[in-house]
Formats: structure tokens, C-alpha cells, sequence
């Protein structure tokens, strides 16, 4: 039989194979060359048209033994079967290595298959178990998967995120057009509907969406629903009606949009929140990640607040308040004739909560706090963290508004005025210059606190006068802006999934992909506001005014890897703010399809948005001829139509959801390449696939190299044997000067909604000076928050990435991208006159003479930047401090008891995936 024919031989006839579960399918001989191909690259021969040969040839051979085609269950093949033919194949083609390395995979793929079985309880593995790595499922076993009595799993990843995507379509279903009218003035007996409330058991999958079944959450949150929308007479029939309907299989055409919301969770092309996962289709039924109280100052307004925040932990949330409304420490209250304890003392009483009450019962709460440069107390709250053991629960932030800033970077007058939030009276002045020193002292310290910049949040606010002011708060990781009793439903799009191989072996984005999945992903998130089963009355009130989604994405460090872009490069920078544009624009041009046929926002004519206000800062500071997409039209179309959501898109913290989906944190650079880990019978090491990969394709997969990479902070820069290119594209977060990260956080800051969780990684050995300018940086750049980590700056060291023999065999240098912006985009004098130092101490004296030119000339735009690029900049690590620290006083993971890293602003295991952000 000619090559040809052979290749052609599975469409000619296809025949059968027994599965280990007993099943018959069809035989895919793609799977068959995929697993030739693994093991002649194990065994340093990566040819694909070698292993497809192979396949072929195995076909073949099974055509000749009788069994093709074959119905009957006793002469079918088993995969066992087919397997024992390939080790066959290969050794009779010569390939001994490859055999062996063949063998060893199947032996591989038999453990994991039994350890998947273990972690998940079952006897059997089905299509979305195999899909998943041993870390997703692990995550998933411990905190997301439903579990009975007796503690017992008893639900697969499949059925959690069928689950989840049966609660996203309740809301389609209740605006299909047959039963929603916008425009509707109906009467429907809410008092019938809520009888069901009653029925829940009654229910339990007794309805369903083609193949689809409805429990009795999902049951309860229909009758929410519909309750929602019959209160303002847009329903059209009675929910007796709506079951019928649905009984008789009236609505099965919505299986199709289950399924949808399915295969983009399961696909690892999105994934929601923490809370959303948890809890769809589940007792709790609260879906969202971040919360904003008042801090009203009066004793009942407090105390109810607690209340609220401990209803918000329980149900699986985190929360942010901001206590600049408190009477400082030592005031007078008259009610008692006694003085105020002051902002910290009712701090206490969150964090006291938090301890005793459990998100969800699966962990501990997380907090934001926040006072504001004005408040009297301001000194004492920035240094409250810097002794450890104190507010634990708390991530504690500094509220500045431009009467900060302008104190700042005046030429003559540093005083600031420090007022009394009750009486609004003046209290003294503070030196502004002195402040901001102090704020910088403490985070080099402790990473505490972090600075808010509200006059940035505020800057193209739409929604100022529609809620009354400015926002003040933000969730506990400082992301997410809101207002007082709004919560906001989080989710992040893999942008890993979005590459498609070319001829030349090469990957491309696909940006059609990329639209598509933002579209229903918006879709999806909008229709989470109306599912929720909201903890506090207030908080479902307040949230459905202003309808706020956070889309937001993770793995850029892998998309990067993959397209073979340095992160902190012109080319990466551009890449990323493309991504963060395309995001935006079609999750809000999604946002007004849905509007057209649901109805805007509520307070949406109470907004700026009706004037064509919109909050992204790119819009307006970005010259139009770089901008990718027609905002004008879109614009126009906003103020004709409406937008079903104020805000679209933030960037949140994905630190579990990338374990689940097996990618890099949200727009972070990797922690480390490879890093190594220490057990009982030996050690190991944790390395980055799509770097793994390329080991192995290029012969250098080795102990060896991973022990040096891991003793090289995970970093591969400065080791000979790793080839320059490699070197230049696997950038590792060690390998980004921190002007960098500020310089990419930046860059996606400008085409999104809310704000981003990144951290702003430094070594040990960085002074004081450059956290402050650090934070300068951060205000002219146009970011609205930013959170500092100095390596070794906590009393709680994070985990190590290195061996014991550590030799940093790199230096680390801004990148000419980042200088050049600076010099020619930050026009602010004194934040000039504070960066131009941190530049030339990293010079040697011909440049340093260059860049002082720069800084003294620093009006003149014409002048050339230095190249820095051709000038690296030694970062010596840290480690005498690093090795000083008791290990017994690391801080570990509360689940698991193994190390936590920081990255996006939170503690993080990479274990077993505990975050200390409530959204990912």
C-alpha cells in the first residue's frame, strides 16, 4: 500500500477502540502520533512527520490483524492493546531509546491516571478530568468540588462547571423575549412566585434545559429572578407559566448557551471568580468576590458594618472599608463625655471578625484598610503593620487626592493640613515631603502600606454625581474601586488559549478568538449579577444600580513565552496594551448589545456616560491614530443605546484560578523558571512547561541545568549553557527591573476600567529613595494603586526559589522602552529631580554623566535618551538579611503549611493554590 493510501486509510474506514472504562469510540490516529512524538522528543528526537510515519504504519498493521471496523465488543482493541503495538513499531523501526522513553510515558500517564482517580474519588476518569494537571485537580478536590456529610467528594470537575454554567443561563432564560418585555408594565403575583421558596426540595432536578437539570439552588435562583424583574413589571407570564414552559421543553434551545458557558470554563479560555465557582448551584449562592462597607461614625453605623462583614467572610467574600470618616484618637464624644480611640481600634474589630468567621467555611477573610493623607491619625496607621502579629487580616492602604500631590511637588510650600473628619476643623500641618517619606520607610520595612490614588480612580469617573461623590474604597487587594454596599463579579480570560500555530512552526494571536470569548464572557459575568444571592440587602440594592463586571485576563507571561516576546519590551509593552484595548472595547461593545435588550444600568442617565463620559484614561491620554479600535462609534453608540454594566473590565488577582487553568498569574512575569523543592526521599523541581518544553526540544532538559536555573533565583540569565534568545524571551519577575513592572502595570492601566493587581517586585537591597519614586512613578504614570514588595522586606520571608548553593549569575537593568518614556512623558519637576538620581546610580560615570544631562535638561525633549540597554545596571541580591530569618518565623499557608510567595498583591501558595485575595 503506497505512504499515501496509508494516511488515508482512517478516513477510508474507521475502525474501533475499547476505552479503559469499557466504552467503544472511534480510533483517532492523531492521538496515536501525538504520543510517538512526546516520546521522541523524551528521547531527544522531536520529528513529527517521523512519529506520523509511525502511526501510519501502525494503522496499518492493524488493518492487516482483523480488527478494523470490527462491532463486536470481544474482538475490539483495547487502548492497552493499540499501546502494546506502538512499543512494537518502535523497536522494530530501530528505535530502542525512543521505545523505552515510550514505555517510561506509559507508565507516567498510569500513575497520574491512578493519583487523578485518588484525588477525585472515583473509579473512572472522564474527558474534563483528563484535561486537567494533577495541581488543577488537587485545587479543585480541596476547595472547589462539592462535598456530602460526611466530607466526601461527590461531584467531578465536569459537574462543578456544569453546575456553574446551568446558574449563568437562569438569567437568559428570564429575558428571552416571550417572557421579558423592557418596556413591560405587567402585574405578576410575586406572592405565587415565592411560594416555591418553600418547594426547593420539591424541585430538586425536576426541571431542566435539555439535558440540563435544575437543582434546588439553581431552582431558588430561578424564582429570584423572576421576582427581580416582576417587581418592575417586565415579566410577561406568571411563574406557574414559566415552569410549564419549561417543563415541556419550551426553553431547550437554552441547553445550547449552557453549554457555551460550559466549554469556555472548561476549554481554560475563562474562569470566574473564587466565590462563583464555589458556590453556583450551591447552598450559599453568593457569587462575588469584592465588597465595599462604610465606616459611618456612630456606634450603631459601626457595629452594623461588622455585621455586614462578617455575613460578607461568611458567605465567601472579602471587603474593603475606608475608616477616614472616624473621629481621630483622642477626640472628644460627647454621647459618653469621654475621647475617641481612633481609626485602629475598630480596625481591630474587623480583624477579630475575620478570625472567627471563615469565607465560606473554606478560608479566612481578607481586608482591605484605608485612611486618607488628611486624617489626624495618618502617621500611626501607615506604621501599624510594621510590628509584627498586628492586623494580620488587613491589607492597609493610604488614600491620596491631589491636595496631597500638589503639596508634594510644590516649589515653595510643603505643609499639609491634617483635619478632623467630624468637625472638618484644621488639627496641624504636616511636611507632605516628610509624609510621603514615611509611608516609603514603612513599605520598605514591612510591603505595608500601599498607596491608593484616588484622584486617578476619579479622574474619568462616570458615575460621580449619579452615587452622590467620589469612589473611596477598593476590595481588599485594591483592584477593584466601589462604592459603599456595591460588589462586583470578577473573571479572567486565559490569553494563552487565544495562540494558533502557523506553517513555519511559529504562533500567531488569534484575535477573533480573543473578541468572541470577551463577548461571552460579559455576558456571562452580567448575568452573575442577577443570579447572585447577595448576603445584604443594601449590597444587592447598590450593586444593580451601577451593574459593575471586572473582565479581566492571566497567563500574559506564557502568551509571551509562546510568541517569543520579552515582557519588558517595546514589543511586549505594545502586545500588552493592545490586549488591555481589545479587551475593553469589546466587553463594553458587548456591554450595549446587552443593553439593547435588557436595558442599561439603572443609574446610567444619572451618569456622564449619556455625554459620552467613559472611564478609560487611554481614550483620552492615548493620541487617537494609536488607538486600535473606532471609540467615537462606539461612543455614540453608548449614548444612543445605554451600557448594561458602568464598568467592564479589572485586572484581578488569579493566583488559584491560574492553578486550575495551568497558566501564569494574571499580567505578572513567572516568579521563577524553575525552583527547587526539598522532601523526605529527595528533591525535585518545579519547572514552567512552555520553558520545559523548550529544554527538551533543544537537548538541554536536565538536572543539571534546573539546578543551576534554581540556584540562579529560577532565573536562566547569565547561564552559558542556555542559548542568548532563551535567555532574552523566558524573563522571570527577578529579571524585570521594578521601573518595569510599574512600566507594564501602567500600560494596562490605561485601556482598563478599574485597576490592577500586580506587585512591584524589588530586591532586598533597594534603598528607601527608590520606593518612594517608586510611588512617584506610579502617580505619573496614571496608575490608580500600586503595591511595593522589597525581597526580605517582611518578617515572614516568602519561599525560597534557590537551592543552597544560590549564585545570581545576572544583572538586572530598566529597559530603553522605560527610560525613553519617562524622560519624554513625565513632565512633573520634582518627580524628575527625585527619579534622575535613581538612574545615574546605577551608571557608570560616562553614562551617569549622560543621564545627569538628561535630568538637568529635563524640559528639552528633543534631547536623545541614553541607551540602557547597552548599559546594565547590578542589582546585588540580598541575602545576608534573607538568611538571618528564623525559619520558624516564615510565613506559611494556612491550608497546606508550605510557604507562601507574594505576587498581584497577595500571599499566595503555589501548593495548593491558597490566595489571601478573596477573587482568584
Amino acid at each position: 500500500m503506497a505512504e499515501t493510501d496509508l494516511h488515508n486509510s482512517e478516513n477510508k474506514s474507521i475502525f474501533h477502540i475499547k476505552k479503559r472504562n469499557g466504552k467503544i469510540v472511534n480510533f483517532e490516529q492523531s492521538k496515536i502520533s501525538n504520543a510517538i512524538y512526546k516520546a521522541l522528543a523524551a528521547a531527544g528526537k522531536s520529528d513529527r512527520k517521523l512519529a506520523e510515519s509511525l502511526a501510519t504504519k501502525l494503522v496499518n498493521k492493524i488493518n492487516k490483524s482483523g480488527y478494523l471496523g470490527s462491532a463486536n465488543r470481544d474482538h475490539v482493541l483495547s487502548v492497552e492493546d493499540v499501546q502494546d503495538m506502538v512499543e512494537s513499531i518502535l523497536i522494530e523501526e530501530g528505535l530502542a531509546e525512543t521505545a523505552k522513553a515510550y514505555i517510561l510515558y506509559r507508565h507516567e500517564r498510569r500513575k497520574i491516571r491512578e493519583m487523578k482517580m485518588k484525588i477525585l474519588n472515583k473509579k473512572d476518569l472522564d474527558e474534563v478530568d483528563k484535561t486537567l494537571d494533577i495541581n488543577s485537580l488537587r485545587v479543585l478536590s480541596s476547595r472547589y468540588l462539592l462535598r456530602d456529610h460526611n466530607n466526601e467528594i461527590n461531584e467531578g470537575p465536569k459537574q462543578l462547571f456544569e453546575r456553574v454554567a446551568i446558574l449563568v443561563v437562569i438569567p437568559d432564560i428570564i429575558h428571552d423575549s416571550s417572557i421579558f418585555d423592557l418596556n413591560g408594565t405587567y402585574k405578576q403575583s410575586i406572592t405565587d412566585a415565592e411560594k416555591y421558596y418553600e418547594k426547593l426540595d420539591d424541585f430538586n432536578n425536576k426541571l431542566k434545559i435539555g439535558s440540563y437539570y435544575f437543582n434546588k439552588f439553581h431552582f431558588e435562583s430561578l424564582i429570584r429572578t423572576y421576582i427581580n424583574e416582576a417587581k418592575i413589571g417586565r415579566i410577561k407570564i406568571s411563574f406557574k407559566e414559566l415552569l410549564r414552559r419549561i417543563a415541556e421543553g419550551r426553553m431547550a434551545n437554552y441547553s445550547n448557551k449552557i453549554f457555551e458557558y460550559y466549554n469556555l470554563m472548561v476549554s481554560g479560555e475563562f474562569l470566574p471568580n473564587t466565590p462563583t465557582l464555589m458556590n453556583s448551584g450551591a447552598r450559599l449562592g453568593q457569587l462575588s468576590a469584592c465588597f465595599v462597607l462604610d465606616m459611618p461614625d456612630d456606634m450603631y453605623s459601626i457595629m452594623k458594618s461588622s455585621t455586614d462583614a462578617a455575613m460578607i467572610f461568611k458567605s465567601g467574600g472579602g471587603v474593603g472599608i475606608n475608616y477616614s470618616t472616624l473621629r481621630p484618637e483622642g477626640d472628644i464624644v460627647a454621647s459618653t463625655s469621654g475621647v475617641a480611640s481612633g481609626p485602629a481600634s475598630f480596625m481591630q474589630i474587623i480583624d477579630t471578625v475575620t478570625d472567627v468567621v471563615k469565607q465560606g467555611g473554606k478560608r479566612r477573610g481578607a481586608n482591605m484598610g484605608i485612611l486618607e493623607t488628611w486624617h489626624p491619625d495618618i502617621e500611626k496607621f501607615i506604621i501599624m503593620k510594621t510590628k509584627p502579629g498586628l492586623y494580620e487580616n488587613f491589607n492597609v492602604s493610604v488614600g491620596i487626592w491631589s491636595d496631597f500631590w500638589d503639596s508634594l511637588v510644590s516649589k515653595d510650600d510643603h505643609r499639609y493640613s491634617l483635619r478632623n473628619p467630624r468637625t472638618k476643623a484644621h488639627v496641624k500641618n504636616i511636611d507632605s515631603h516628610q509624609l510621603m517619606e514615611l509611608i516609603a520607610l514603612s513599605a520598605w520595612k514591612s510591603a505595608e502600606p500601599g498607596v491608593i490614588f484616588f484622584d486617578n480612580i476619579n479622574k474619568y469617573n462616570p458615575c460621580i454625581e449619579a452615587k452622590g461623590g467620589p469612589l473611596r474604597a477598593t476590595n481588599p487587594c485594591g483592584e477593584q474601586s466601589l462604592y459603599p454596599y456595591e460588589s462586583c463579579n470578577l473573571g479572567s480570560i486565559n490569553l494563552s488559549k487565544f495562540v494558533k500555530r502557523k506553517a513555519d512552526g511559529l504562533y500567531e494571536f488569534d484575535w477573533q478568538k480573543y473578541e468572541q470569548s470577551i463577548r461571552v464572557a460579559t455576558r456571562f459575568l452580567d448575568n452573575i449579577i442577577d443570579a447572585n444571592k447577595y448576603p445584604v440587602e443594601e449590597i444587592d440594592v447598590n450593586t444593580k444600580l451601577t451593574r459593575r463586571i471586572g473582565l479581566g485576563i492571566m497567563g500574559i507571561a506564557d502568551l509571551l513565552f509562546l510568541l517569543q516576546i520579552p515582557y519588558n519590551s517595546k514589543e511586549g509593552y505594545d502586545l500588552m496594551s493592545k490586549l488591555a484595548e481589545t479587551l475593553s472595547y469589546f466587553s463594553m461593545d458587548e456591554s450595549v448589545v446587552i443593553s439593547k435588550s435588557k436595558g442599561p444600568f439603572p443609574l446610567f442617565y444619572d451618569t456622564t456616560y449619556k455625554n459620552g463620559v467613559i472611564p478609560l484614561s487611554g481614550y483620552y491620554e492615548i493620541p487617537k491614530d494609536l488607538h486600535c479600535y473606532d471609540w467615537d462609534s462606539l461612543i455614540e453608540k453608548i449614548k444612543t443605546y445605554g451600557i448594561r454594566n458602568s464598568w467592564t473590565t479589572t485586572i484581578a488577582p488569579t493566583g488559584t484560578l491560574s492553578m486550575i487553568a495551568d497558566v501564569s498569574n494574571g499580567v505578572e512575569p513567572v516568579f521563577a523558571l524553575v525552583f527547587e523543592k526539598r522532601v523526605t526521599v529527595g528533591r525535585f523541581f518545579y519547572t514552567s512547561k512552555i520553558f520545559e518544553n523548550v529544554l527538551k526540544e533543544y537537548g538541554l532538559y536536565n538536572d543539571e541545568i534546573l539546578s543551576k536555573i534554581s540556584n540562579n533565583y529560577g532565573s536562566v540569565r547569565g547561564i552559558d549553557e542556555i542559548p542568548e534568545w532563551i535567555q532574552n524571551i523566558f524573563v522571570t519577575a527577578i529579571d524585570v527591573h521594578w521601573t518595569d513592572h510599574l512600566m507594564a502595570q501602567a500600560v494596562w492601566q490605561k485601556w482598563i476600567g478599574n485597576a490592577i493587581a500586580k506587585t512591584i517586585n524589588m530586591p532586598g537591597d533597594v534603598s528607601v529613595e527608590d520606593v518612594k519614586c517608586a510611588y512617584l512613578l506610579a502617580h505619573e504614570f496614571g496608575l490608580k494603586g500600586v503595591t511595593i514588595y522589597r525581597d526580605g522586606s517582611r518578617n515572614e520571608q516568602v519561599l525560597h526559589i534557590t537551592g543552597n548553593e544560590r549564585d545570581k549569575k545576572f544583572q538586572v537593568k530598566p529597559s530603553t522602552y522605560l527610560h525613553d518614556y519617562i524622560f519624554k512623558n513625565i513632565h512633573e519637576p520634582y518627580v524628575l529631580e527625585q527619579v534622575t538620581p535613581i538612574f545615574k546610580s546605577y551608571l557608570d560615570n560616562d553614562i551617569a554623566t549622560a543621564t545627569a544631562t538628561v535630568g538637568n535638561a529635563k524640559f528639552n525633549n528633543e534631547l536623545e535618551p541614553t541607551n540602557f540597554e547597552a548599559n546594565p545596571i547590578s542589582i546585588r541580591a540580598s541575602d545576608s538579611y534573607v538568611n538571618s530569618i528564623p525559619e520558624n518565623n516564615k510565613e506559611l499557608c494556612p491550608s497546606c503549611k508550605n510557604f507562601l510567595i507574594i505576587t498581584e498583591g497577595c500571599n499566595m501558595c503555589i501548593e495548593c493554590g491558597f490566595s489571601s485575595c478573596a477573587s482568584g
